[in-house]
């Protein structure tokens, strides 16, 4: 078995792992904090690691150059942006900034793909 394998391996494993983890938030978010040991009012030091993450990883695959990793990687940050519009909307909050910020991320996404597309991939 080679790295590669292994690596791809360990990566569908932590997916699993990360997918348990969002069921259980999903169903109970009580129950959730207790699984993973958060806090609740830490939530703004891990808001804060969560923005240092996305990031890291916005500017590694800036770097990579590849549209489909830039694809893959701003549809989540899309997906994030819609998904707390709609936890704030629901809450009665504003929501102007979530909604901005998966469409701009939506934007990438487009641009990145008709990148791909161009460049003869399919």
């Amino acid at each position: 078995m080679s790295l590669t394998t292994v690596a791809i391996l360990l990566c569908a494993v932590g997916a699993l792992v990360t997918a348990r983890l969002s069921w259980i938030f999903f169903q109970d978010p009580e129950a959730g904090l207790l699984d993973t040991t958060h806090r609740a009012e830490q939530l703004p030091q891990v808001m804060t690691d969560r923005y240092v993450a996305m990031t890291f990883l916005a500017i590694a695959a800036a770097i990579y150059g590849d549209p489909l990793v830039i694809v893959v990687l701003f549809i989540s940050f899309s997906f994030m942006g819609f998904a707390d519009a709609l936890i704030y909307r629901r809450a009665g909050h504003p929501i102007v900034k979530h909604v901005a910020a998966g469409a701009a991320a939506l934007i990438v996404v487009v641009v990145a793909l008709f990148a791909h597309l161009k460049n003869g991939a399919a």
